[in-house]
């Protein structure tokens, strides 16, 4: 699976998200560089990475929000990573769009700051949680790991950061899902 996801990257890596000026390989990386910087778990820097595979997974023609569509990559994504690195990485992952929902209930602030696509996908991905929905929300074992993720992947679209190489950057996730599969996060 290490290899298939590298091999997502280095095909898809360099679409451009609609209405974000990253790339999204620039975008993984983004996010987890600032995991990283934040002294997050291996767990929680390989999910910030790997937040949007279901993207690439899914490899829809164009942007899906744009056609009035919700691809559902946070379960695809996080299918895909269960098996191979346990739920430290996979909830965060299938909870991030939650945690979006929540954060725009919760925090009147933020939904001002969602770039266009955000906010397009937001609509399509369920709007606002009810007050029972974010009791729900705030019940899952990765709550905090999906709140945090949120905000790393809000922050990881700043167009002049991406200072290595493509190929660096593929090498440093896969080092980071070695490390992961080391630690057997998937005992968790």
């Amino acid at each position: 699976m290490k290899h298939s996801i590298l091999a997502l990257y280095r095909q898809g890596g360099d679409r451009m998200y609609a209405g974000e000026p990253v790339t999204q390989l620039a975008h993984a990386w983004q996010c987890g560089r600032l995991a990283e910087k934040s002294g997050a778990s291996a767990a929680l820097q390989l999910a910030s990475w790997l937040h949007d595979v279901g993207h690439l997974w899914v490899n829809a023609e164009g942007t899906p929000t744009l056609r009035g569509e919700d691809d559902g990559h946070e379960h695809v994504g996080a299918s895909l990573l269960a098996s191979v690195f346990g739920r430290a990485v996979s909830e965060p992952v299938r909870l991030h769009v939650l945690a979006k929902r929540y954060l725009v209930t919760t925090r009147q602030a933020y939904a001002r700051k969602l770039s266009p696509d955000s906010v397009r996908s937001l609509h399509l991905q369920g709007g606002p949680m009810s007050e029972a929905e974010c009791a729900a929300f705030e019940s899952e074992t990765y709550f905090t790991d999906a709140l945090k993720l949120r905000v790393w992947d809000d922050l990881g679209k700043n167009q002049a950061w991406f200072d290595i190489t493509r190929e660096e950057a593929l090498t440093h996730l896969a080092d980071l899902m070695a490390v992961v599969q080391a630690r057997d996060v998937t005992q968790i």
